[in-house]
Order: C-alpha cells, then sequence, then structure tokens
C-alpha cells in the first residue's frame, strides 16, 4: 500500500463504478469470495483446542480484523493503483517496490498454502487409516503415507496452477468448485440439518432460517455462474501460455 501511494501508478484513472462485462464483473467477486477460504479448516483447528468453546469468540476476531485490513488495503490499492490493478495487487507496484513486497510477503504465501494443504491431507490420512492402529502410530509406515499424500497432493497443485496461468482466473474457478460450498452453501446445509423441525419455532429461528437458506442459494449462485465465467475467462485468455515462466499476473 505504502509503495502505490507513493508511486500511484493509476492515480488518474479511479473510477467510483464502472461499466464491464459480467464475465469480468463476477470475475472479480468470485476473487473477493476466495479471500473467505479458510473455513475448511475450522473443523481440525476446533477438533484440536483445549477448550472447543473458545473457538467463536476467536473466530469472531479473525473475521473482524480480516474485514477490516482486506477492505482498507482493497480500497487505498484501487485508489492509487487505478482500474489496472494487477492480480495479485503486489504487481501493481513498482519494480523494486513488488520486488522487496514479495520477499516480505514469501513467509506469509508460504504458510497460507501449507496450512490449507496439511488440512487437505490430513483429512486423506485420518479417513484412509481410521479404525487401524497405523493412524496413532509414529513408524516408517504412517510417515511414508504422510509423505507420498503430501507428494500427490502438491504435485496436483502445482499441475493444476500451472495449466490455469493467469492468476485470477485460477482463483475464480477454485472459489467457484470450493470456496462456495465451504464457506457459504455448506453452513446453510449444517444449521438447516441440525435445527431441522424448528425452522418457525421463534422469531429469531425464522430469521436465521432465512438467512441460511439464502446462504446456501448464495453458494449454489457462486459455483454456478463462478463455474461458468471462469471456464470463458480461461478460454478467452489466450495471452498467457501455460507450464511457463512467464509473470502470471494481470
Amino acid at each position: 500500500m505504502i509503495g502505490v501511494g507513493i508511486e500511484r501508478p493509476g492515480y488518474d484513472q479511479f473510477q467510483l463504478t464502472r461499466k464491464t462485462s459480467f464475465v469480468n464483473g463476477f470475475t472479480a467477486v468470485t476473487n473477493i469470495v476466495f479471500a473467505y477460504c479458510g473455513h475448511p479448516a475450522f473443523f481440525g483447528f476446533i477438533a484440536e483446542m483445549k477448550n472447543p468453546h473458545d473457538f467463536p469468540k476467536s473466530l469472531c476476531m479473525l473475521q473482524g480484523f480480516e474485514i477490516i485490513l482486506y477492505t482498507v488495503a482493497s480500497a487505498v490499492i484501487y485508489r492509487y493503483a487505478g482500474q489496472d490493478v494487477a492480480s495479485p495487487a503486489l504487481g501493481s507496484a513498482g519494480p523494486v517496490v513488488r520486488k522487496v513486497a514479495y520477499g516480505v510477503a514469501i513467509p506469509t504465501i508460504v504458510i497460507a498454502g501449507v496450512v490449507l494443504g496439511h488440512v487437505a491431507i490430513k483429512n486423506v490420512y485420518v479417513r484412509m487409516l481410521r479404525g487401524t492402529e497405523l493412524m496413532h502410530k509414529r513408524n516408517w509406515k504412517s510417515i511414508g503415507v504422510w509423505i507420498g499424500l503430501a507428494v500427490v497432493f502438491w504435485v496436483i497443485a502445482w499441475v493444476i496452477a500451472e495449466a490455469i496461468p493467469v492468476f485470477s482466473n485460477l482463483l475464480s474457478l477454485v472459489s467457484a468448485l470450493f470456496v462456495s460450498w465451504f464457506t457459504f452453501g455448506l453452513p446453510g446445509v449444517f444449521w438447516l440439518y441440525i435445527y431441522k423441525g424448528q425452522y418457525f419455532a421463534s422469531p429469531m429461528k425464522i430469521f436465521l432460517t432465512l438467512c441460511n437458506v439464502c446462504l446456501f442459494i448464495f453458494g449454489v449462485m457462486i459455483c454456478a455462474l463462478g463455474l461458468w465465467v471462469s471456464g470463458v475467462a480461461i478460454h478467452n485468455d489466450k495471452s498467457h501460455g501455460s507450464f511457463t515462466c512467464a509473470n502470471n499476473a494481470i
């Protein structure tokens, strides 16, 4: 934000509203949705907490700071970088500032990827070894299973990332396939399942029922429309080749 504020690469291009196509507009929506993709990790964190009842307080604090940080950062960067903000946004800064920023950000970028990868690998690991003694042992066989799963997961992730070279299109596809359900659709379904038969028990229950039905519908819309716009965007983008070392920011 500081670098963009000093250099102001698109200061005169700031627009409160801008006419765009539905594909570009909804791709931006799915990119915003991706920022809230941490929900699959919640169950693992709750299970490993000493007092799981403290999780809602931690979650409220996390979401509060997260929303403030995302809103301030996006507003400042858009104000000074203009309508052609790169994705990822670090690409909007100058060459020197961009390199320094990436150097500082690399640890957090790696951690963010490793956390989500760890959650996915752990879920598969537990399902594979559930009911066996191997699950609770630390020997060469259990370690080998874990390493094998990790290699498979990260190879698949690398192939997908290289096959879809434009960063924003990749985020859009991931949001449509997974974030739409993990963050919006499934939480609504879980609530409706837990309180089945109590939907109209009180005015608050009626309100929460409507909220969770809308949440489910919102998840379905993000999934369906997100898949369509990401498919169109990937098909139409001919400027970036797959499996290259070229800059994938746009």
